[in-house]
């Protein structure tokens, strides 16, 4: 037997994600500033800790219902309407998943298949499409662009929809541009999918991180409300992410689909993750706000150094990463990365590892510490001095 020739060709045609690589090479280093890591460089808040480690020694160790707990779906739909005036039964429209990947996974496999397309705009995070062809449908890419400030357009998104498309992910906000969309944005895109005979999956994980203006989500035009499928969780806002807990938010018909496929391939999400959910949910907006309020610092330290070293670069809005082109150096965005870890010690993420259209860019994350991002600048200040001027 040849074992290569058993694994599916959709997995094994699957490139390894381009991030990958990086982060393997730093192991091997000492003294590298990460801007690489979409990860808050934030401890989870000390009152949530202590509610996940009070769970365990009240001997809290069992499973919970397949959706979650009914407390932690009564918090959510409680938070998601005070946040974001979306209205969500706990009852039978909201799941409690592995992380919001996972509910990207289970939204994907309870609604497409061979012969079905999905329509992914790009740059963006890396499973979407992963997590189509592994489905054995077929992703439909949008190149998004810099000068829409990387946003979708109405125009965009009505050429990729075919009579194959199934669902369509709305990123926003967007993980590696953090690009936003607004309400006035956001209609025109309303107005193509109201008649389309698709799903919408709206990856709204980063959608505490907004700056300048509270985060909107597509669900809240009542025209599609029932099409779209909410997709949210812990990791970001509360510096969560090792917990993994997230949720889908939709239709009942919707979330009961993708319960059969949790309840048969997870069964429940880890119990002390939730109990530490809930005291999140009512008792941790301040942190929140505290984080937020210092990436916004971080985000515009980070924006004007890059401008100030030469490299272009447009005003992220959301999530914690700074999109910035790289063009001006003669170098592909591999080359920038690789040359750049090597020589200054400096990761930062090529941005074609988001998409083909990514190529010319880097992602930089801001999710690090204020000292830490001016060092890298300084760094890389230097390298993009000595690399303009072995161009010319």
């Amino acid at each position: 037997m040849i074992l290569e020739d058993m694994i599916l060709d959709n997995v094994k045609n699957m490139p390894p994600s381009g991030i990958r690589k990086y982060f393997d090479m730093i192991n091997e280093m000492e003294d590298v500033i990460s801007l690489g890591v979409g990860e808050p460089d934030f401890v989870t808040p000390w009152n949530v800790r202590e509610a996940g480690i009070y769970s365990l020694e009240k001997g809290h160790t069992h499973y919970s219902s397949n959706a979650g707990f009914m407390e932690l779906r009564y918090e959510i739909s409680k938070y998601l309407k005070r946040r974001f005036n979306l209205s969500y039964k706990p009852e039978n429209e909201i799941l409690v998943t592995v992380g919001g990947s996972e509910g990207i996974d289970i939204a994907l496999r309870a609604l497409v298949g061979p012969g079905d397309e999905v329509v992914v705009p790009e740059p963006s995070f890396v499973a979407y499409k992963g997590c189509t062809a592994f489905t054995g449908a077929t992703s439909r890419v949008i190149n998004l662009k810099e000068e829409n400030q990387f946003k979708l357009t109405a125009e965009e998104l009505e050429e990729a929809i075919t009579e194959k498309t199934k669902v369509v992910i709305i990123p926003f906000p967007n993980n590696p541009t953090g690009a936003i969309m607004t309400r006035e944005e956001l209609e025109p895109i309303v107005k193509v999918l109201k008649d389309k005979n698709v799903i919408v999956i709206s990856d709204e994980i980063y959608a505490e991180l907004s700056y300048g203006s509270d985060h909107v989500s597509i669900a809240s035009f009542p025209e599609i409300k029932d099409k779209t499928l909410v997709i949210n969780g812990f990791s970001k806002a509360y510096a969560m992410t090792g917990w993994r807990l997230g949720y889908v938010c939709g239709n009942p018909v919707l979330i009961e689909a993708m319960k059969k496929i949790h309840q048969y391939a997870i069964m429940c999400s880890p119990t002390t993750a939730q109990y530490a959910a809930i005291e999140a949910l009512k008792h941790s907006e301040s942190d929140v706000n505290t984080m937020v309020k210092e990436y916004n610092r971080r985000r515009r330290v980070l924006v004007d150094g890059f401008r100030r070293i030469g490299l272009s670069c447009f005003e992220p809005l959301g999530a914690f990463y700074v999109f910035p082109c790289i063009t001006s150096t003669g170098l592909t965005s591999d080359e920038f990365c690789e040359k750049l870890l090597m020589e200054e010690k400096v990761l930062v993420v090529p941005g074609n590892a988001f998409g083909e259209c990514g190529e010319g860019f880097i992602r930089a994350c801001y999710a690090s510490s204020m000292d830490n991002i001016v060092e890298a600048l300084k760094r890389m200040e230097r390298f993009v001095s000595k690399h303009k001027n072995i161009d010319k």
